[in-house]
């Protein structure tokens, strides 16, 4: 449980989701989280002017951090309230590292500054798919998951 920040002028642009009083939110994040590859979880969602209240359980500790990305890294949102629950006998997992992609920024930038090896990038790639699809495709601002 826990609210993470985000750079709201960054991500992807889904317009009708930050609509003020869209009683159709948690349908249309839920619609989102399955157009990018995480599959249609038990979440909800509700959102109040730049922030998303996200709800409901998950299977493990890597979807639900996905899932807080998800909703983060939308244009507009500049914060996520995770009281998402993880599903009983799910393995306890440590949770990821998060880091803010900065201009300039590469996988293989960011796996030196938090590895000391820029040949870990792959890592930090796999740790994010489904949502990136291409090593070159990061942004300035973006949310990425950093696993131990």
């Amino acid at each position: 449980m826990s609210l993470f920040s985000f750079v709201k002028e960054a991500g992807e642009k889904l317009i009708d989701l930050l609509t003020p009083g869209n009683a159709n939110a948690s349908d249309e994040l839920k619609k989102h989280i399955e157009t990018i590859g995480l599959g249609n979880p038990n979440v909800h969602a509700t959102v109040e002017g730049d922030k998303i209240t996200l709800t409901g359980e998950v299977a493990s500790q890597e979807e639900k951090e996905k899932i807080v990305l998800a909703a983060g890294n939308i244009s507009g949102v500049g914060s996520v309230d995770d009281q998402l629950t993880i599903a009983a006998g799910a393995p306890a997992v440590t949770a990821a590292k998060f880091v803010t992609v900065e201009s300039g920024d590469t996988l293989s930038a960011i796996s030196k500054r938090v590895y000391g090896d820029a040949n870990k990038y792959q890592k930090i790639f796999d740790a994010n798919k489904p949502m990136l699809k291409d090593v070159n495709k990061i942004y300035p601002g973006q949310v990425l998951r950093i696993p131990e």
